[in-house]
């Protein structure tokens, strides 16, 4: 009798975690939910800062109001979530899959925008508050890619509300990129390689015009035709700067020290 009772544990034991796993199955609480509601939902979180949760129910939209406006609109807003909870490459593939799918969609403005500004700040890092350091001294990849997308945004919708501020960020994104040449050839000009200097900056005044890092890039070359002992091109460019940065402060100063970071500007 001792032997029969021992061994119908086990098969007590195993029955109650079988009734346990089905307890903790996960329960789809939106099963019966409308897709308005499943929206609306999606949105309060999204708004109150629950990315994850959104994230999770827009995509459960998205299957169940396929090719609906809705669903549309679910695409673009989890793209937001995404780009908000730092899933940063997931935002772009999911706004350019959007893109892909629904060319002609009334958001196709704002999707331009939002890809703009997730490449816009990718590459910004954490802590660059706290070492002064811009958009101009890091890779540049990002920088085109959102710059391309602003591009796009202005030359298709230039009456949307968000092309006023792509503009504005296109002119930093430029001003950036030649800024980044003139770092470079800063870079080579203080270690003395001065022929590499010349020619970085050479490419900042071939590649942009009327942005203010080519008053540096005038300096740079002066200061290394000068270190290389190429005097006529010393003068030659010298007369340059004066003629189109006459009160360049580059000529009684010398480099100039930090500038404030670009997110000063937003």
């Amino acid at each position: 009798m001792l032997r029969s009772k021992l061994s119908a544990v086990p098969a007590l034991v195993i029955a109650g975690l079988l009734l346990a796993g089905c307890s903790s199955t996960s329960v789809d609480k939106t099963a019966n939910w409308s897709p308005n509601k499943i929206y609306a939902e999606a949105k309060d979180e999204l708004d109150s800062g629950g990315y994850e949760n959104a994230i999770g129910l827009y995509e459960k939209l998205e299957g169940r109001a396929a090719g609906t406006p809705l669903a549309q609109q679910a695409q673009v807003e989890k793209a937001y979530a995404q780009y908000k909870s730092g899933e940063r490459a997931q935002a772009v593939a999911t706004l350019d899959r959007f893109m892909k799918l629904h060319p002609a969609s009334p958001g196709f403005d704002y999707a331009l925008y939002l890809k703009g500004i997730i490449n816009f700040t990718d590459d910004l890092g954490m802590f660059s508050f706290l070492t002064r350091q811009d958009l101009s001294e890091r890779d540049q990849k990002a920088a085109k890619e959102s710059f391309e997308a602003f591009k796009e945004l202005v030359t298709r919708f230039p009456d949307s509300r968000y092309t006023p501020d792509a503009r504005l960020r296109m002119t930093y994104i430029v001003n950036s990129l030649a800024l980044y040449e003139v770092h470079v050839a800063r870079y080579y000009y203080t270690r003395g390689a001065y022929v590499a200097a010349i020619n970085r900056s050479q490419i900042a005044l071939a590649d942009y015009q009327e942005v203010p890092a080519l008053e540096e890039a005038l300096y740079i070359m002066v200061k290394s035709y000068e270190a290389l002992g190429m005097n006529q091109m010393r003068d030659d460019t010298m007369r340059v700067l004066q003629k189109n940065y006459p009160q360049s402060e580059y000529l009684t100063r010398g480099f100039k020290g930090n500038q404030d970071p670009w997110w000063k500007m937003w």
